[in-house]
This record gives structure tokens, sequence and C-alpha cells, in this order.
């Protein structure tokens, strides 16, 4: 009832409600969550000691960016997918490597780097899904639907992450490393082959990727949704 009232010492409260009572369990399941984590520690031991965490995140967020930015410029010059590629890589590096290293220095700022680190995912995947809907590669319909599948199942976690104490990072064994790796293999093709058949027709070859993805997410969206919910119910049942 102290969250309802008057508190004697209102730092307290202010207290209880920004600090967990339990820590937050990160749940990472995806198929190259192995290698990768071996591939950060190394890399978080190697790097130099005036890079820090908030060097990496914006280096993730640039590279996001930048992504978004070769695929408007591929419109009129193809070689520019290659650029996209390598801005993966660099999104990969930044936003990967920030926790890992924040973790590896015993300099962890939980709540902060959890609010940084998911904003700038945001403004990326807008700047990313942009790009893409400007470039000609994808028409803007697939485009926006794929922003709203990302910012939906975004928000799902950030709720699971709050209402059940779990961080999930990949769904059904895909998590955003195994994204980046199949948006850059998909860059390999589109260079060479923009359109493709399909059910009869001729499509933009990132427009059927893209629908695929969108049936997929709505999918993942609709299974953790009602498991999540079935679970509180029962965790939060009131007693006659």
């Amino acid at each position: 009832m102290t969250w309802f009232s008057e508190q004697v010492n209102p730092r307290l409260s202010q207290e209880k409600r920004t600090r967990p009572d339990k820590e937050i369990r990160r749940i990472q399941q995806s198929w190259v969550a192995g290698a990768e984590k071996w591939a950060l520690l190394r890399l978080a031991a190697r790097t130099p000691e005036w890079i820090g965490p908030d060097h990496l995140t914006a280096l993730g967020l640039g590279a996001q960016i930048g992504a978004g930015i070769c695929y408007k410029l591929a419109g009129s010059n193809k070689y520019a997918l290659l650029g996209v590629i390598a801005c993966l890589a660099l999104n990969w590096l930044g936003d990967s490597l920030d926790g890992t290293l924040a973790r590896v220095r015993n300099r962890q700022r939980p709540r902060y780097g959890f609010y940084v680190d998911h904003m700038a995912d945001s403004f990326g995947a807008l700047a990313l899904m942009g790009g893409l809907a400007m470039s000609g590669y994808m028409s803007p319909e697939v485009a926006i639907g794929l922003l709203i599948g990302f910012l939906m199942l975004s928000l799902q976690s950030y709720l699971a992450t709050v209402a059940l104490g779990e961080f999930r990072l990949s769904f059904w064994r895909f998590g955003p490393t195994e994204l980046r790796i199949l948006l850059a293999l998909g860059n390999a093709v589109l260079f060479c082959k923009p359109r493709v058949r399909f059910l009869g027709g001729q499509y933009r070859l990132f427009d059927v990727g893209g629908a695929i993805g969108v049936i997929g997410m709505t999918l993942i969206l609709g299974f953790f949704t009602a498991q999540n919910t079935v679970r509180l119910h029962r965790e939060a049942r009131i007693e006659p």
C-alpha cells in the first residue's frame, strides 16, 4: 500500500520504482549465439581503452543510417548495395560489442544502456526501411510493413522485460545477427537478380522476401503475445 500513499521517505519510493527487485534475465538462443559470444569476448579484450560502449553504440546507429543511405543511392547505382553490406558489418560490430565491452570492463549502466541502445535500434530501423522504400528494390508498402513488424516485436519484447523480468534477444532461433546475415546475402543476390518469378508471377526479389518476413514476424508476435498473456494470467491469478 505504500505506493498509493504519501511516503515518509520519497527517495526510497523513487528507488523502488527505478530499481528492479530482481535482475533481468537475457534470453539469447539464436543459431550463431555461441560463435558470436566467443568472437565478441575476444574483440572486447582487444578493444583500445579510449573506445567506450557509447562510441560503439554511435557506430552501430551511424552504420545503420549509412545502410539506409546506400539503399537510396542504389536506386541509381547498384554498386551502392556493396556499401550496404559493409554498413551491416559495422552495425553488427557497434550494436553487438557495446554491451559486451561494458560487461567485460565492469562499467555497466543497465537502465541507461537499455534505453539508449534500443532507441538507437528504432531510429536505425526507420532509416534502413526508409532507404529501402526509396530504393526501388522494395515497394514502400512492404517496407512499412517490415518497420511496423519490427517495432511491434520490439514493443512486445520491452513489455515482457518489465512484466516477466526476461529480455528476449531472439525469436525461434532468429536474432539480429541472423537477420543481418540474411539481408547481406539478399543484397548479393539482388546485385545480380533484382526480380524473381514467384507463384507464377514476376516480382521484386525484396518484395517477396519482405512479404515472407512480415508474415513471419506476425506469427512470432501472435505466438509470444499469447504465450506471455497466458503465463501472466496464471502467475497473477486472484484466489477466491
